[in-house]
């Protein structure tokens, strides 16, 4: 057995300020719209018609105007103004609802005015800049409706228009494109494998032929943070298990899902579940990327017939091997809390697994005021995090988190999801908050109970 050797990479707090940098060059880096502002206004409308099916429109015709919403919108409660309520974020969306697909249609073309490329310009804000689809809003509603949906089928309208945010849209063509993000190719991949295998004594099985467990890799650890992939190694060599990476379909990040772009979204997703079907993998093991949980778990083109393998997330993961009695672990000494990320906490159920590793951490652990299904994002999903013009709200809707983590009296605050993580890191650096912001997978590396071995099991 061999022992891993200390990590050769940067720290996260390094690794937020590169990540920063790559970021502020995209803006540049965006494509400028080629149609005529009358193909983009009947592009989005023909969106809007297409995605609308009988969900959409019970919602669309059932919002009581009750305001329940905005007590559950970060966004809102951050900022009092009234143009982030939730219930205004569909107001563009009944309009074209009311005037193409309604039952009164015939009334509402003429009472109601057509939407305009101004329309769409101002939505844009609303629905990208101040919506992180992390559906606290849905929990309270009292008619059920799926706001966060509507938001999505609007970021697809605005797709259509070429009304992605420049930042979203820089990386949306990247992936579109050269099928990387941030330059992360089946190249960097075996790159970070050769050296986390050199300067850490750590293998990680690429390209086997069969394997159990196919895991996901993303972005941030390929181009800035090699620690979540060398982490993910050393666990799933640490337990013995039969797993490996696909150099043809490792890639958590999905700018189809972030921008609204559907066809890119499909187009992300086949090879990653094409590459576990290959394999014969049983268990396909998305990394601590949030948005990419609902992006493979709920992708509504994937094909009817039931999978072949189970899809978890890493901390989903992490705490099934803890129940199993595979991972053992050595106590984490100070006063931690957790924060549940929307995607998987929320929208996904996966409360209980990671604070199983908690659990078996010894953790002195204390839970956020509002926790589990109530918890309150932290301002930076659904891309938020990359959106320069964004700053604003992220940084005042973070404030909420901030007070709530000071609450509890933590030293650190544990994530499992990078882009919550580097939301948690700006709020840290903007604030000059004093507390340690840590992931999931990569804490429970750091205290496995004995020695990782270089390599997992044949």
């Amino acid at each position: 057995m061999l022992a891993a050797a200390p990590s050769p990479f940067p720290t996260f707090a390094q690794v937020f300020q590169g990540f920063a940098s790559q970021i502020g060059q995209l803006r540049a880096m965006a494509p400028p719209p080629v149609l005529s502002n009358q193909q983009r206004v009947s592009r989005a409308v023909s969106t809007l018609i297409e995605e609308t099916n009988a969900d959409e429109a019970v919602w669309l015709e059932s919002c009581l105007h009750c305001g329940q919403c905005t007590n559950a919108c970060h966004y809102f409660q951050a900022t009092g103004e009234a143009k982030y309520a939730p219930l205004r974020k569909m107001d563009l969306y009944r309009r074209v609802y009311k005037r193409e697909l309604s039952p009164l249609r015939w009334w509402f073309r003429w009472t109601t005015p057509p939407i305009t490329l101004a329309d769409l310009e101002e939505v844009q804000e609303l629905v990208y800049d101040s919506c992180s689809e992390c559906g606290r809003c849905t929990m309270v509603c009292p008619m059920g409706i799926d706001i966060a949906s509507l938001v999505h089928h609007q970021r697809s309208a605005l797709v259509a228009a070429e009304l992605v945010p420049p930042e979203l849209a820089a990386l949306r063509l990247e992936q579109k494109t050269r099928g990387t993000v941030f330059g992360s190719s089946p190249a960097a991949l075996r790159r970070m494998c050769e050296t986390i295998r050199d300067q850490c004594g750590v293998d990680i099985p690429l390209d086997k032929e069969r394997a159990e467990i196919m895991v996901l890799s993303s972005a941030v650890d390929l181009v800035a943070n090699g620690n979540g992939l060398l982490a993910t190694a050393r666990v799933m060599n640490h337990i013995g298990a039969d797993w490996t990476i696909c150099s043809d379909g490792f890639e958590s990040a999905n700018f189809g899902l972030l921008s609204g772009d559907m066809d890119l979204w499909k187009k992300q997703v086949d090879p990653i579940v094409a590459a576990a079907r290959r394999i014969g993998a049983k268990t396909l093991v998305i990394a601590e990327c949030g948005h990419a949980y609902p992006a493979l778990r709920w992708n509504p083109m994937l094909p009817g017939e039931e999978l072949p393998f189970e899809m978890m997330y890493m901390s989903e993961f992490l705490g099934k091997q803890v129940k199993t009695g595979k991972l053992r672990l050595r106590p984490l000494h100070g006063k931690v809390t957790y924060h549940d990320p929307c995607k998987t906490g929320r929208r996904g159920g996966a409360f209980d697994e990671p604070r199983a590793v908690l659990r078996a951490l010894r953790a002195d652990f204390v839970e956020l005021p509002a926790n589990k299904e109530y918890n309150w994002c932290c301002g930076g999903g659904a891309g938020i995090f990359l959106l320069e013009r964004a700053t604003r709200l992220r940084e005042e809707s973070f404030k909420i988190k901030l007070r709530q983590v000071d609450e509890t009296g933590a030293e650190m605050v544990i994530v499992s999801c990078a882009s919550c993580r580097l939301n948690f890191e700006a709020g840290r650096v903007a604030n000059q908050w004093n507390k340690r912001v840590e992931s999931l997978v990569e804490l429970v590396a750091d205290h496995l109970l004995d020695e990782p071995v270089a390599g997992g099991a044949a």
